[in-house]
């Protein structure tokens, strides 16, 4: 009898869900698009009604439905979900509130009870492990802002006093588990829907960037992962927990009591391709339906024959403001007669680039780390535009991994350790992770993107702060 593993990644644009064998290769794959989250005033972003579990389900029906084996041969199933959420639930487990997203302001402080018929308060994989499981249970590494967790236990504090900070009470929170530890067995009447056997665990993860780094197989402190999704960020692995840093986040890895480094985001990153590709619209899926390729891929080839340095044209990519610099506005500066809708779309790409770049070097700043290998996984690394833009401008290799998902393959890997397959999370990866192709920079383009970063993008804000200040007062 074949064995399979199953992994779900729950991330704030749509759901993936990916099938393994146990050796790492995808089998399977489906996917289900959210819907738009709503901002139905300044400073809130929900969820459209049930929207996170309908697309669970949905995708994890479209991936069962490519499958070709039986599906009563997948072994366990690995559960990651958006970070950084809240999520308000009723006695019964349901909603009482819309989920709360990590782009909503309200997350900047502690909970408020402020409605009596919230009787839970927890995170995303807390609501949709309920939702597949019945259990009100949930992964210790999936807490970190504003939150009673004991790091040094992945447990809640056993004062009281630390959750009424956070305005809380025990009773309000669901039980921990562990990665790669069981948050139940999925219910009856949805394993008889999926075709699945009825004991298939449902094993915890983290949160879902640390879920990314175990998928993207970063074992080693001179490898760092870029993530190229909606919130883009990059991690470094380590074993000590970092106080006060400046530049970076410490937040907790998908291996248990261990930690990865994030570097400063950027907030809508590669939605910003997405808003281009609205702005362009019709014309777009005309031109790409010619030639029976994605728009993505239709833009990229485009792309590819624009200069380095997009012939002067820079983007500076504020499109979504932090509540400390609510001024901020996307930028694009030095437009002339030479510049093209490929133009902006290549020095949207490039500022993503420039922007991880300083984000790193500000982060390797406060830690003694030398790099010598880069995995860039997500959405955007299907480009190879953006690929080698980046193995230029850090003058270093960059690895592409195999697969839909790295976070998908993450879960699954820790269904894996949960299964006792491997020896442990580190030798799961080393097997299950492949690389699918690598970029090698180029010496040329690394000296001139280096010069475009060093005397321009990184003084670009030092002038249009102060007119954006002028701005935001009229326009707000």
């Amino acid at each position: 009898m074949n064995r399979y593993v199953m992994g779900i990644d729950n991330g704030s644009q749509s759901t993936k869900v990916a099938i393994y064998d146990l050796e790492g290769n995808e089998v399977a794959f489906g996917a289900f698009q959210l819907k738009e989250t709503l901002s139905p005033e300044p400073g809130v972003v929900i969820h459209s009604s049930d929207d996170l579990w309908d697309s669970v389900y949905g995708a994890m029906k479209n991936c069962l439905a490519n499958f070709p084996g039986n599906p009563k041969e997948i072994a366990g199933i690995g559960l990651c979900t958006i970070r950084c959420c809240r999520v308000l639930l009723k006695a019964d487990g349901h909603l009482a509130y819309p989920v709360i997203s990590w782009m909503d302001s309200r997350l900047n402080s502690p909970y408020v009870h402020s409605d009596d018929q919230v009787k839970y308060v927890t995170t995303t994989s807390g609501y949709l492990g309920f939702r597949l499981t019945g259990e009100f249970k949930d992964t210790a590494s999936n807490y970190e802002v504003h939150w009673p967790l004991d790091r040094e236990t992945l447990e809640w504090s056993r004062d009281d006093e630390v959750f009424q900070t956070y305005g809380l009470k025990r009773e309000m929170v669901f039980d921990l588990v562990k990665p790669g530890e069981k948050l139940g067995t999925l219910r009856q009447e949805l394993a008889h829907e999926l075709g699945l056997y009825q004991d298939i665990p449902v094993v915890a993860t983290a949160n879902d960037k640390a879920v990314e780094a175990l998928g993207s197989g970063m074992k080693d402190e001179g490898t760092i992962m870029i993530s190229l999704g909606t919130f883009i960020s990059s991690m470094v692995l380590r074993n000590e927990y970092k106080e006060n840093a400046r530049n970076f986040f410490p937040t907790l890895a998908c291996i248990p009591f261990k930690y990865v480094y994030e570097s400063n985001g950027i907030r809508r990153g590669m939605w910003t391709v997405s808003w281009f590709k609205k702005l362009i619209g019709e014309e777009l899926i005309t031109e790409a339906g010619k030639l029976g390729v994605s728009e993505e891929e239709y833009l990229n080839k485009k792309a590819q024959y624009i200069p380095v340095g997009s012939d002067g044209l820079i983007t500076i990519l504020d499109w979504l403001s932090t509540p400390s610099e609510p001024y901020r506005k996307g930028i694009m500066i030095g437009f002339d007669q030479r510049h093209t809708k490929y133009h902006i779309y290549r020095s949207i790409l490039e500022a993503i680039a420039f922007n991880i770049k300083n984000n790193i070097d500000d982060m390797l700043a406060e830690i003694d780390v030398t790099l010598h290998n880069l995995v860039v996984i997500g959405g955007g690394s299907r480009s190879d535009v953006i690929m080698q833009i980046i193995a230029d401008l850090f003058g270093l290799p960059v690895h592409r991994r195999e697969g839909s998902s790295s976070a998908c393959l993450g879960a699954a890997i820790c269904v894996c350790q949960h299964l006792s397959i491997y020896k442990d999370f580190y030798e799961a990866a080393s097997k299950m992770v492949k690389t699918q192709k690598t970029f090698a920079p180029n010496q040329k383009n690394y000296v001139l993107y280096n010069k475009i970063n060093d005397t321009v993008v990184k003084n670009v804000r030092v002038h249009t702060d102060e007119i954006l200040k002028l701005a935001y007062p009229i326009f707000n």
